[in-house]
């Protein structure tokens, strides 16, 4: 394989990254925000968790993460369990109105990303979503 496609997939990248950031910059359904939604997904998918997992999890520092976390605890929709053998160590889970805030935002974004790949059809759909997933799942697993 030459360079010729990782210089495509860079450049559609960054022009995909670009697009999905331009589509609602002022909407923030269900009170949240993007760092906030992806946060909130993974307490309810995984659990309830700690700042250096969820760092580790989306390859962030534990201060973007941490600060990250405020927010939401601000906005009450996280609580901190505290941990009985580290006074100092705390785990996070999803409040009720964090479960509310996730469904708004999420069924917002759909029905975006509806009018957006609607004339699609589900067979490409179903390839992107794939493709997208493993992208995703190589960049969790590697070291950069």
């Amino acid at each position: 394989m030459g360079n010729q496609i990782y210089a495509t997939l860079q450049l559609e990248l960054a022009t995909l990254v670009r697009h999905i950031a331009a589509l609602t910059p002022n909407e923030t359904p269900g009170n949240l925000d993007r760092s906030g939604f992806l946060i909130l997904h993974h307490l309810k998918t995984n659990g309830p968790s700690g700042i250096k997992a969820i760092a580790n999890h989306f390859k962030l520092d534990i201060s973007t993460a941490s600060r990250q976390a405020r927010v939401l605890e601000a906005k009450n929709c996280v609580y901190r369990m505290p941990n009985p053998n580290d006074k100092r160590a705390y785990t996070l889970a999803v409040t009720d109105k964090g479960e509310a805030d996730l469904a708004s935002y999420r069924k917002a974004k759909i029905a975006r990303i509806q009018q957006l790949f609607g004339s699609w059809d589900e067979t490409d759909l179903t390839e992107f979503a794939r493709l997208l997933e493993k992208s995703n799942q190589a960049i969790r697993e590697s070291d950069l």
